[in-house]
């Protein structure tokens, strides 16, 4: 294999190897990888140990917990300890009176127990032989438990490992071109090893081993051609097998072993190669953007507008967004396409004119149930150190084991509609984490796991302007002020500008609600999930106005017509929800008076409202 094809975290791991006396490797340490001698794919452990000896070492012990001592002979073990432990002591005359024959075979030790192993490693890289060592470790972040609590055995431990690095590289002629005996931690998180151990320490350097290129994932599919089972071959170099690559992103070479394995699980069936990540990283084989349908999609804008009234343009953006993320041209071509979001949409207008109603009607749309909109206060996210609570706390602080809410909220609903409601009250330190889930359609945690947005789409919501725009204007005038507003917030005072540039021209800007009629719709469709928790919770078998139309326009007289669909919301409380809790109250001796029963409601001068059942 050409250096070209070695990655580069391998290269610069073989070039620290022969100047540094500890490497630290960590990060996606429990994939494998391509073994560039061999061929084969084998763990990271396997593969730093077979760089090393490439490299120039003529030993290389790999150790773990569990097995002690690995990769070199019983011999070579025997040996190690004789190196370490210095000049062995005479053997006893065979002519002894005493001698009792030939020295029973001794079994190697294996050095399990950490002491006994750093202990080794401490008088092996204190006396330098012509046989160059390097120590693997692996799985070091089950070593030492908190950095700041350490026991006294850790302490020991550390003071070993310390005192064996601490031994300079010998500066001469023969030594300069040959490396030294090396230790190398395998980990997962850098942050497994005590701070004081490697910061500011010049014979430790940090290595990160990163998530699986794109290259490498063709590389590693190609090699499997014939392994996977599904509907249709892969053939290198058409569309399909480029669109599965992309959408292996996120998933390590060991993922795509078991997503081999599972193709074979599902047989006789042979699923789509979409459909077989979606079972592998969901559980589930459909994906609700594959039953999305161009009847269905026909039906968008009436099943939507029916609940959110007098905001056509707006439903007609959102359908836009929709179509366009069912054609495939919701982002950038080929590698890209995967990975951003199906939808992007930022949504401003006053209070009350329907958009987080317009946020859960699509989400209902898109994946079934109106909880699918995972909803964000972001006036809640107003300090600069709140992303923690998005994307949880960095290793070490309080909090951390739990991650974050947003990368949560991904990981259980991936297929969801995410609403960050009134954006422009977040920190400005918040709207960078945005930048990348836009740009990229990905987000790291605090616990280091990257979360995909590539399934959900995304509202902002705001109300900047709606204090200062009048509601007297035409309404091409008042979007053409709503859009000038949130541009001078994010350019001008939030100084932000590449968050503008991200959403493009995804601004929707929602009318001032003018009019009876408009509140009189309103009005009515929020009856209906009165009438569901009525048959629910009392077996009523129908809600039934006198006079339906008349009671609504009382009720719509009531509202400023400023607040809009929320006023709405207060008048329908005060004036008919509570005189209706108070006469069901007065009527719920018995818990089933009401079933099967008619609500017959009565308009009075005021509006004021009389009920019966019968």
């Amino acid at each position: 294999m050409s250096e070209r094809n070695i990655p580069l975290w391998l290269q610069n791991f073989t070039r620290q190897a022969g100047i540094r006396r500890a490497l630290v490797l960590h990060g996606n340490t429990l994939d494998i990888g391509l073994d560039p001698q061999s061929g084969q794919y084998v763990g990271v452990p396997d593969l730093a140990s077979a760089a090393l000896r490439q490299a120039g070492f003529e030993q290389v012990v790999q150790w773990n917990r569990t097995e002690g001592m690995r990769g070199i002979s019983a011999e070579q073990q025997q040996s190690l300890y004789a190196e370490a432990a210095g000049p062995a002591p005479v053997a006893p005359s065979r002519a002894s009176a005493y001698d009792m024959g030939p020295p029973m075979a001794v079994a190697a030790p294996k050095a399990i127990d950490p002491l006994d192993f750093f202990r080794l490693v401490q008088q092996r890289m204190s006396r330098p032989t012509r046989q160059r060592t390097a120590f693997v470790i692996e799985w070091s972040q089950y070593l030492f438990g908190n950095a700041n609590g350490l026991s006294e055995a850790e302490r020991q431990w550390l003071l070993l490992l310390t005192s064996a690095t601490a031994v300079p590289v010998e500066i001469d002629s023969e030594n300069l071109g040959r490396p030294s005996d090396l230790v190398v931690f395998v980990c997962t998180r850098n942050a497994a090893l005590p701070p004081s151990y490697i910061q500011g320490n010049p014979a430790v350097a940090e290595i990160v081993v990163p998530q699986p290129t794109r290259p490498q994932r063709e590389e590693f599919v190609r090699r499997n051609l014939d392994r996977w089972v599904l509907d249709e071959p892969l053939v290198p170099g058409q569309a399909g097998f480029n669109d599965f690559i992309d959408s292996l992103e996120g998933l390590t070479l060991r993922d795509m072993q078991q997503l081999i394995k599972l193709s074979r699980q599902t047989a006789p069936e042979r699923l789509k190669p979409e459909a077989l990540c979606n079972l592998y990283k969901f559980g589930d084989r459909r994906s609700p953007w594959e039953e999305l349908s161009r009847e269905k999609l026909r039906s968008l804008t009436a099943l939507i507008g029916a609940r959110v009234i007098g905001q056509e343009q707006a439903v007609a953006k959102v359908r836009q967004v929709i179509i366009r993320a069912f054609t495939g041209l919701s982002g950038l071509q080929h590698s890209r396409k995967q990975r951003m979001p199906k939808g992007i949409l930022f949504f401003v207008g006053p209070t009350g004119v329907g958009k987080t109603e317009l946020a859960k009607a699509l989400a209902g749309f898109l994946f079934g149930d109106d909880e699918a909109c995972v909803r964000f206060d972001m006036s809640e996210f107003n300090h600069e150190h709140s992303d923690q609570r998005l994307v949880g706390a960095p290793p070490g602080y309080v909090g951390y084991e739990e991650g974050g809410q947003l990368t949560n909220a991904v990981k259980r609903r991936p297929f969801s509609v995410l609403l960050f409601d009134e954006i422009e009250k977040a920190h400005p330190r918040i709207l960078d984490k945005f930048l990348q889930i836009l740009e990229d359609g990905r987000l790291t945690d605090g616990k280091g796991e990257t979360v995909s947005f590539g399934e959900s789409v995304i509202i902002f919501t705001s109300n900047i302007g709606a204090a200062t725009i009048p509601d007297d204007g035409e309404p091409e005038e008042v979007q053409r002020q709503f859009i000038g507003a949130v541009r001078r917030h994010f350019v001008e005072e939030m100084k932000r500008p590449e968050l503008l540039n991200r959403i493009g021209d995804n601004v929707v800007p929602f009318n001032f609600i003018k009019g009876g009629n408009f509140l009189v719709n309103i009005a009515r469709a929020k009856l209906e999930p009165l009438r569901r928790g009525l048959n629910e919770k009392y077996g009523i078998q129908e809600l039934r106005f006198v006079d339906e139309a008349a009671a609504l326009t009382a009720i719509a007289a009531k509202v400023e017509s400023r607040n809009g669909g929320r006023g709405v919301l207060t008048a329908i409380e005060k004036y008919l929800l509570d005189p209706l809790a108070e006469y069901l109250f007065d009527q719920g001796v018995d818990p089933h008076f009401a079933r099967g029963k008619v609500l017959h409601v009565q308009q009075r001068p005021g509006p004021d409202f009389l009920f019966y059942l019968d």
